[in-house]
C-alpha cells in the first residue's frame, strides 16, 4: 500500500496505539474524582499538559485540551466572537480557511457579525497589509490558517502578528492543524493569541485536540457543565487521547528534525515528474509551501474516478479537504486562486508523512501516468 493521504489522516504511531491501550486499561478512573485513582489521572493530564507546553514552547496553563481540530477551530472564533462582542462585531479571516472556520465565521454572520473574507491571491497568500487595509475600529478578531489543506500555502503569520501588536484589542487566531511538526511558528514571538491542533493530523489518535490560549485571553465557553480546562472547555478529559497525542506529538517533533530533507526530496520529485504528464496542472506554489502537500489537476478526468482507479493499485490520494471531498462542488480554495472551473473541479492532492520514500514515490508517479492513459484511452473510444 502506498498512503498519499496524510493531509486528511495520518496513521497512529505503533507506540501511540500501545500508549492509548494502556492508559485505557491502567487509568481508567475519572480525572475529576476524589480518591487516589482519580489523583493519579488527573496528575497524567498535568504531565501530559506541561509536556505539551515544552514541545510547542508556550506555558503550561495556556494549552486547553479539546476533542480535535474543528471543536479548538470552533472554541477560539466562536469564543472570542462571544466573549468580546461589546468591544466590536467586526471580524477578519481568507476565503481560503478550513470548513470548521470558514462555516464558524457564516454562522456568527447568521448572529449579526460583520465578517470580512479576505481574497488571495494566485498563490493563495494574503498579506498584512491586506489584513491591515481591512482592519476597523470594530474589529475584534483576525483569523488565519498558517498552513492550507489544499494547497500547502503558507500565510505570512508572523508578519501578520507583529502588526496586529499595534492594535491591543485586536485577537490573531491561527489554524496550524496542517503545519505542526512541518513547517515551524513561534507562537508568542508571532503575536498569536489562539491557535488550534489536532491530533490526528500528526499521527495521534482521532478525537482529540488541543488549543493553544495565550496567557489573558478569555474565551466564551461553547460547552458548560463543569470548570475542565480551566473552564473553557467542559467535559470529561479524553485521558488515554490526551496522553497518546503527547506522545504522537513529541514523536512527530522529533521525526521533523530527522527527517524533512527526504520529504523535501520527496515533494519536489514528485512535482518535477507530474509538472511533465501531458495536460496536469502543478496549482500547489512552489514558494511558500509546505513541504507535504502537492496539488495538481489532472485536465478532462473527474478526480473521483482518479482517485478509485488508484484505489484498485492499492494507491491512496484525494481530492479537496476530507471534510469536504464527497461533496460534487469544486474546490472553492482553488476558485479562490482564480483557476477555471476545469482546472479547480479536477484537482488531487498528494500529502506526505515522514514515513514515505522515494521509490513509493516512483512506484506511485509510474501508475498514475499508466493510469491517466488509461483513462484518456476509454474517453475517446
Amino acid at each position: 500500500m502506498i498512503y498519499f493521504d496524510n493531509s486528511a489522516t495520518t496513521k497512529p504511531y505503533p507506540e501511540v496505539l500501545e500508549t492509548y491501550l494502556k492508559v485505557s486499561e491502567n487509568y481508567f478512573a475519572n480525572p475529576s474524582s476524589i480518591h487516589r485513582l482519580g489523583g493519579e489521572v488527573e496528575r497524567l493530564i498535568h504531565k501530559a499538559r506541561q509536556q505539551v507546553s515544552e514541545l510547542i514552547r508556550v506555558k503550561q496553563n495556556e494549552i486547553v485540551f479539546t476533542s480535535g481540530g474543528t471543536e479548538a477551530n470552533n472554541l477560539a472564533i466562536k469564543g472570542i466572537a462571544l466573549e468580546h462582542q461589546s468591544r466590536g462585531r467586526h471580524l477578519i479571516t481568507t476565503e481560503t480557511e478550513h470548513a470548521s472556520c470558514y462555516s464558524s465565521f457564516q454562522q456568527l454572520e447568521d448572529m449579526g457579525f460583520d465578517v470580512t473574507y479576505l481574497p488571495v491571491d494566485e498563490q493563495g497568500r494574503i498579506s498584512a497589509d491586506d489584513v491591515k487595509n481591512a482592519l476597523t475600529e470594530d474589529t475584534i478578531l483576525v483569523s488565519v490558517m498558517h498552513v492550507n489543506n489544499e494547497l500547502g500555502t503558507i500565510q505570512p503569520v508572523k508578519e501578520i502578528g507583529q502588526m496586529l501588536k499595534e492594535y491591543p484589542k485586536i485577537f490573531f487566531h491561527v489554524d496550524n492543524v496542517q503545519g505542526i511538526g512541518k513547517v515551524p511558528l513561534q507562537y508568542e514571538q508571532s503575536g498569536i493569541d489562539l491557535c488550534s491542533f489536532s491530533s490526528h493530523k500528526f499521527h495521534g489518535p482521532k478525537g482529540v485536540g488541543f488549543l493553544y490560549v495565550r496567557s489573558g485571553v478569555s474565551l466564551f465557553s461553547l460547552l458548560t457543565g463543569g470548570d475542565h480546562e480551566f473552564r473553557n472547555r467542559a467535559g470529561t478529559e479524553n485521558v488515554p487521547g490526551i496522553i497518546a497525542m503527547t506522545k504522537a506529538l513529541r514523536m512527530t517533533m522529533e521525526n521533523s528534525k530527522d527527517r524533512m530533507s527526504d520529504m523535501l526530496q520527496l515533494k519536489e520529485f514528485l512535482r518535477k515528474r507530474i509538472s511533465e504528464m501531458d495536460r496536469v496542472l502543478i496549482n500547489t506554489p512552489e514558494e511558500h509551501s509546505a513541504p507535504h502537500i502537492l496539488n495538481f489537476s489532472v485536465l478532462g478526468i473527474k478526480p473521483e474516478v482518479l482517485i478509485h482507479a488508484l484505489e484498485e493499485r492499492d494507491m491512496y490520494v484525494s481530492t479537496k479537504s476530507a471534510c469536504s471531498s464527497k461533496s460534487s462542488d469544486v474546490s472553492r480554495i482553488l476558485e479562490a486562486t482564480g483557476h477555471d472551473y476545469e482546472r479547480a473541479s479536477s484537482a488531487i492532492r498528494v500529502s506526505l508523512n515522514f514515513e514515505n520514500t522515494l521509490s513509493e514515490g516512483k512506484e506511485f508517479l509510474d501508475t498514475l501516468e499508466e493510469v491517466i492513459l488509461n483513462l484518456r484511452k476509454v474517453m475517446r473510444e
